[in-house]
């Protein structure tokens, strides 16, 4: 098992920055592919971006490619997505998440582990 902590989130206005952690403790870090979804009142969860086990191959949901990055830092047992050039509509509680896969999966069903969330507010 994993346990998956995330931080990092807070209010921020459009345009603005902001870099999400997600610290792993348990199993190692490195068996599990790693993605970010998020969450918007009244909305499905929804994929953001996975990365794999070495760091080697990304993925983004259209909304966000060219703005949010994810990265890994596997001796550090901790993910991150860089989110910049924010918009009002990227307001969510934003998730970590692993699955202990070899395929990368946008199915949030399909992931094996969650934090608790962190909520991203962006104002206009």
């Amino acid at each position: 098992q994993v346990q998956l902590v995330e931080s990092g989130g807070g209010l921020v206005q459009a345009g603005g920055s902001l870099r999400l952690s997600c610290a792993a403790s348990g199993r190692t870090f490195s068996y599990y592919i790693m993605g970010w979804f998020r969450q918007a009142p009244g909305k499905e969860r929804e994929f953001v971006a996975h990365i794999s086990r070495s760091g080697g191959y990304t993925n983004y949901a259209v909304s966000v490619k060219g703005r949010f990055t994810i990265s890994r830092d596997n001796a550090k047992q901790t993910a991150y997505l860089q989110m910049n050039s924010l918009k009002p509509e990227d307001t969510a509680v934003y998730y970590c998440a692993a699955e202990d896969s070899a395929e990368l999966h946008v199915r949030p069903t399909l992931y094996d582990y969650w934090g608790q969330g962190t909520q991203v507010t962006v104002s206009s």
